[in-house]
């Protein structure tokens, strides 16, 4: 496969079957040789569908000659997160669990993307059930970062963001419920869009949480984001979050400077995350070429990162251990470590403290309507550079905030795109997001920046001594705890009406976490009058 081929966009790649130059065989012929040479190295894929993927390439091109191209997307081959349901293919959600699970039927995005002429190359690694971090003890390894093999990719679509980048599918399909879309693309390199909540169905996609669940793609450049949405935005009466709105040609949005675009620059996240100068020093530089570019840009400040974070992680992780409590209640066990210790802390969390959040949740969106009047888009630090597999740590998702959270909290479009890169070669990325049902805007401001920038023309070195491939960690010790006796009873008495039975190390990692869930649960505590509802179904 030439170099020229595996880094086409799908653009480029439609056009080229389009105009019978290039064959739907050959094409899904190639990525699979490339598969085969990298795979090894990176674990991106869970199954491989080849001999199907052959059989769909052949049907497509027998239709190219008979009616021509259905679309952009007509002999494209993509890869899906191992939580979109596939019939009669393996869907695992990375975990023990569903190990020989195979669903009857096809996610509705599974469809519309068969529908749309997509191939269909194989079911791609995600972090257990879309949760948690890289984890060492489940059937599967985790995904490997093409840029550096002994580092994180993001999560929890991380072999979409693994796969995308290092050149073995165009596009890839993710989720997104605090940030995993945008995490592997923002560490990989890449475009990853989420889309506003309820656009894209989630119909067939095995459940995070309820509220906060979204779907969206990850691909190299901003155009093949665009002409992804174009098939996955549709009405489902399937996914009671559908959204019936109707939405207009996203690719034809892109193009023409952003003169007259109003973009608030969100400053204040990079000192919460603590952004190295060198991260400071590309995000200034990029807030610049936005200036050059024609935009009026100013600063404006929202609420902080751990404040959202506190908000999603009350309710969401409730719901979590809502869907897989019965599991949890009788084989906590075949659930890895780091699942674990993210859902098992949520049996601390009372009804009370669930509704506190979705209360919290409608309060902060109202808040927003005054920075949706100032400006159209918001500018903002985007996750990353990646760290270091062996630093990944379970309790750092209760103590810290994510940049990522706010934009699933107020369900509006966030996009994250590279950046530049460090001086080690790692990818640096900035985050765009706007009111709901803007992704036309947040698309063309993100299309402007990248043609204007070199970033796009930097691909990972795999070759030679970077497919050096480290062994894995180990599993590391649960953390420490400073509680009181006291405080560890409350934590047992909370574990027994879960009606859990937990080990001595999987109780352990409820005390480690245990400080920070109260914490939380006292950021959601605000004053309030009692006529203050939630946000029940929340459809923005």
């Amino acid at each position: 496969m030439s170099t020229e081929l595996y880094h086409c966009s799908i653009a480029d790649l439609g056009r080229q079957i389009a105009n019978r130059e290039l064959s739907p065989v050959d094409l899904t012929e190639s990525f699979l040789h490339r598969i085969e040479a990298l795979d090894p190295f990176l674990d991106a894929f869970i199954t491989l569908t080849a001999e199907r993927a052959l059989e769909q390439a052949r049907v497509l091109e027998d239709e190219l000659v008979r009616s021509g191209p259905r679309g952009p997307l007509h002999g494209i081959p993509f890869g899906l997160k191992d939580i979109y349901c596939t019939r009669g293919i393996l869907t695992t959600a990375h975990s023990k669990t569903l190990i020989d699970h195979v669903p009857s039927e096809d996610a509705t995005t599974v469809a519309l993307l068969h529908q749309a002429g997509g191939v269909l190359l194989g079911k791609l690694a995600t972090h257990e059930f879309a949760h948690g971090g890289p984890s060492f003890d489940l059937p599967w390894p985790p995904a490997r970062n093409p840029w550096d093999l002994g580092r994180f990719t993001g999560g929890s679509s991380s072999g979409s963001g693994a796969a995308v980048a290092a050149g073995m599918l165009p596009l890839a399909m993710g989720s997104d419920t605090g940030g995993s879309i945008r995490n592997p693309a923002a560490l990989c390199g890449l475009v990853g869009h989420k889309p506003t909540y309820g656009w894209v169905s989630r119909h067939g996609i095995i459940t995070n949480s309820y509220s906060y669940d979204h779907a969206g793609p990850l691909t190299w450049c901003v155009e093949d984001a665009a002409i992804a949405l174009n098939t996955l935005v549709a009405h489902d009466p399937r996914d009671p979050a559908s959204s019936s709105r109707s939405a207009a040609d996203f690719r034809a949005a892109l193009g023409g400077d952003l003169r007259g675009i109003r973009i608030g620059v969100i400053r204040h996240y990079l000192d919460e995350v603590g952004a190295s100068d060198e991260v400071r020093q590309a995000f200034e530089q990029a807030v610049g070429v936005f200036e050059g570019l024609g935009a009026e840009v100013f600063d404006i400040e929202l609420s902080s990162s751990k404040r959202y974070q506190d908000i999603k992680v009350v309710a969401a992780e409730t719901e979590l251990l809502s869907v897989h409590g019965d599991v949890l209640r009788a084989r906590p066990s075949d659930f890895g470590e780091d699942f674990l210790g993210r859902v098992l802390p949520a049996c601390l969390l009372s009804a009370d403290d669930y509704l506190q959040a979705i209360r919290e949740r409608r309060r902060v969106n109202e808040e927003m309507r005054a920075v949706y009047a100032r400006c159209d888009v918001m500018l903002t630090i985007g996750p990353g550079p990646a760290g270091p597999l062996s630093a990944w740590r379970t309790i750092d998702f209760w103590r810290k905030g994510s940049v990522t959270a706010p934009f699933n909290v107020t369900g509006g479009p966030a996009l994250v795109q590279c950046m530049g890169y460090t001086r080690s070669g790692l990818p640096m990325s900035l985050q765009l997001a706007a009111a709901p049902f803007q992704d036309g805007t947040v698309l063309k401001v993100a299309h402007a920046y990248e043609q204007a920038t070199p970033w796009r023309g930097t691909r990972p070195p795999l070759e030679g001594t970077a497919l050096d491939k480290p062994d894995l960690p180990t599993v590391p010790e649960p953390a420490a705890d400073e509680l009181t006796g006291t405080q560890r009873d409350r934590v047992r008495m909370c574990v027994k009406a879960a009606g859990l039975s937990l080990d001595e190390r999987q109780f352990q990692m409820v005390c480690a976490a245990a400080p920070y869930v109260w914490q939380m649960v006292e950021t959601v505590r605000s004053p309030r009058h009692w006529r203050e509802e939630p946000a029940h179904v929340y459809l923005p």
